[in-house]
């Protein structure tokens, strides 16, 4: 009997829905739903690092993108759909009401960015983080040791405090936090009170403090002695979590109606899109998932034998079965990388931009049909030009802390750098040192992981670079020294969550069944050169002084602690 499984991915950018053969793992269709308020760049500030989302954007993309991808798959598809989960950025959280309304739903807060979704990448909260380090490294329990030892500004309990310091009218209406993952099940299972909603594992042990071997979140008495305005948080939120194998409930009349399936539909518990990506790239122990986008993600998992209790310093996060149900998941990344490229064409594009608009010696189409033609060529073109350039040709050194450094070692206040220029430097030479410090960056975190005792066999990339830029891919394999799979699943991370919806429904039995039957293997691998890598690897050394002595410059002039 055919069944279908629905996978939703809410990246940074947009929501998509994945209809997926719950026998084979093939796509039958999918839709792509732009967050219309976001897009607009709504209740963002660059400038100072606040990336703020509306619910509505979420709801309103749900409902968009289900219905399309149904309404493009076969006749009677929806009627066959047997589970729905859901994978989100993170940590991206938002403050609540008793109910566990996020509170811009409200209408008292609709246009107050406080109370929206803190996206990932707002970075408003870096002195909370730093306070959260600062009391845990005195506290008897050390709250932070199983997230690497470093609290992150990305993370939930760094972005709550923030909100709460900052707006008196949210303070006041706000009585619990939930996370985006978590928001969405509990929000079309029905279920959103914060004492009864199903918290996510992956989120609430990555990004929350959340461990087993402390009972949970970190006790009122750190929380209060952190600030006043956390009193009573702990024990109007949670103590248990779950994997995204677990049923969260099953789909409301409304919004079986809404989304023009049925009742039966079951819906997991939800979870970190890079970790949802990982299972459904068919991670597994020795291989580590690169999610390479704006930034990347890294992602293990690891046998309990092998991590044991050990604490894995400066990284994201170890914690039982946040991935895989049964083994120890992993995390990792970088705070910018697709980001980094997407900085340095601004800079590029800004004469074309600017300079075309203003010319009068062709008329409007032309110039917006020229100017449109150009940006979409820079990147490209550059990845051309930079490719034929010599490895180690150049003096020009980068470090990729544009957006502060995520691991190891958490810093957001870093600022990047690049050095070596010369009269000669020319746009692809210095893009080329930015494509090798983000494979720099990268191959930090692997060395952490190996230093560390973790075995690492292979790399996986999925995401929108390892299917779109070789370039940026072959450097990668040559700085690592290792081959790079390619995810033959065009998305990997609906198809992860494609695979937990199978499991909720009771159609697998755990999540490496799903995995074997629904997984797309792998479309391309990137060989090194063991040429260019033992170039790297002398290039890699002056990466790390210059990271060295960059971080020292920042920390004299007070930027970083």
């Amino acid at each position: 009997m055919e069944k279908y499984v629905i996978g939703l991915d809410y990246g940074t950018d947009s929501c998509r829905a994945v209809v997926a053969d719950a026998a084979t793992g093939l796509e039958i269709s999918s839709s792509v739903a732009c967050y219309p308020r976001w897009a607009a760049g709504k209740y963002c500030d660059p400038k100072s690092n606040r990336y703020r989302q509306h619910p509505l954007d979420y709801v309103e993309t749900l409902e968009a993108s289900v219905r399309e991808a149904l309404s493009k798959a076969p006749a009677g598809t929806a009627a066959k759909v047997v589970g729905i989960a859901f994978d989100t950025t993170g940590s991206t959280p938002a403050l609540t009401d008793a109910q566990g309304t996020p509170l811009a739903l409200l209408p008292a807060f609709t246009e107050n960015p406080n109370a929206m979704f803190i996206l990932w990448k707002d970075h408003t909260a870096v002195v909370e983080a730093g306070q959260i380090n600062a009391l845990a490294r005195r506290w008897e329990t050390d709250y932070t040791a199983y997230e690497g030892g470093i609290y992150s500004s990305e993370w939930v309990w760094a972005k709550a405090l923030h909100v709460l310091r900052e707006d008196g009218e949210v303070r006041k209406a706000a009585c619990a936090w939930v996370e985006h993952c978590d928001w969405l099940p509990g929000l079309i299972t029905g279920n959103i009170r914060p004492e009864t909603l199903l918290r996510s594992r992956c989120a609430a042990g990555h990004k929350a403090m959340w461990h087993a071997a402390w009972q949970g979140l970190p006790s009122e008495a750190f929380l209060t002695a952190l600030d006043p305005l956390l009193a009573g948080y702990r024990e109007r939120l949670f103590t248990d979590t779950f994997p995204s194998d677990t049923r969260a409930g099953f789909l409301t009349q409304e919004w079986a109606d809404r989304l023009g399936l049925n009742t039966s539909v079951a819906v997991a518990v939800g979870g970190f899109d890079c970790h949802m990506g990982a299972v459904g790239a068919q991670i597994a122990p020795g291989a580590i998932v690169r999610v390479i986008g704006t930034s990347t993600c890294d992602v293990m998992v690891a046998p309990y034998h092998e991590i044991g209790e050990k604490p894995i310093p400066g990284i994201c996060g170890q914690v039982d079965g946040s991935v895989i149900p049964g083994m120890v998941g992993l995390e990792a990344g970088q705070s910018a990388f697709g980001d980094i490229y997407a900085w340095f064409k601004r800079i590029v594009e800004w004469p074309v931009k600017q300079l075309i608009g203003q010319s009068e010696l062709i008329s409007e189409d032309i110039k917006q049909r020229l100017t449109e033609e150009t940006l979409q060529r820079i990147l490209p073109a550059l990845s051309e030009e930079a490719a034929k350039i010599p490895v180690g040709e150049s003096v020009v050194v980068a470090t990729d802390w544009m957006n502060g450094r995520r691991t190891p070692d958490a810093n957001q206040l870093l600022k990047g750098t690049i050095t070596g220029l010369t009269l000669g430097s020319t746009a692809p030479l210095i893009f080329r040192a930015l494509v090798e410090a983000t494979a720099f960056g990268s191959k930090a975190i692997l060395d952490r992981f190996i230093e560390n005792g973790i075995h690492i066999g292979e790399v996986i990339g999925i995401g929108g670079i390892s299917l779109k830029s070789p370039f940026v891919m072959q450097t990668l394999a040559d700085v690592l020294g290792m081959p790079i799979k390619v995810s033959g699943a065009g998305q990997a991370c609906a198809t992860g969550a494609a695979m937990f919806a199978a499991v909720a429904a009771g159609l697998y039995t755990c999540v490496e069944e799903a995995q074997k039957v629904m997984g797309q293997g792998f479309a391309a691998t990137y060989t090194p050169d063991p040429s260019h890598h033992r170039l790297y690897l002398e290039l890699y050394e002056k990466y790390r002084q210059v990271g060295k002595a960059s971080e020292e410059w920042f920390r004299q002039d007070g930027y970083v602690s």
